[in-house]
């Protein structure tokens, strides 16, 4: 079966063809798991990958949109969000909450509503990269679409 017609994949296709008719998933030789092997399959820089980084915050989980070269700052993300505790959630909580498995983890598509942050440092790029549902499927997309689709809050998120 092809990658594209898994139904996590489907599930993002079909909301980015919504948003854009234009849009589509694009489908990688090589693994897109990590930020760096996404950049090098699609020969780009580190920073233009979105990692979807999921965090069980006390009662809840956000997800925090964040440049392939940068890192989250927890304390950032706790005082943002006005709570005292905060952790990158599980493997498992991630597959449960998105949908997706880590290495997939789609900024679209999730299975439960997820509060959304975006890093505004991934304004500096013209386009971006996202997973699209599995790691081996991305979609490209402007900062500006990103924070449309997803609804997300623009914050200052690295450390």
């Amino acid at each position: 079966m092809t990658l594209l017609l898994k139904e996590p994949v489907k599930r993002v296709e079909k909301l980015l063809k919504e948003f854009d008719q234009n849009q589509s998933v694009i489908l990688l030789d090589t693994s897109a798991r990590t930020a760096l092997e996404a950049a090098s399959s699609l020969s780009c820089e580190v920073g233009a990958i979105v990692k979807s980084l999921l965090f069980k915050t006390e009662q809840n989980y956000t997800l925090c949109l964040v440049a392939g070269d940068k890192k989250a700052s927890l304390n950032k993300i706790k005082k943002i969000l006005n709570i005292k505790d905060a952790s990158m959630a599980s493997a498992d909580d991630v597959k449960n909450v998105t949908g997706f498995t880590i290495g997939g983890v789609s900024p679209i598509g999730h299975l439960n509503k997820i509060t959304i942050l975006i890093d505004n440092s991934l304004e500096r790029f013209n386009y971006l990269f996202a997973a699209a549902g599995h790691p081996n499927c991305v979609f490209k997309i402007s900062f500006t679409d990103l924070n449309e689709i997803t609804k997300g809050s623009i914050k200052e998120l690295i450390v």
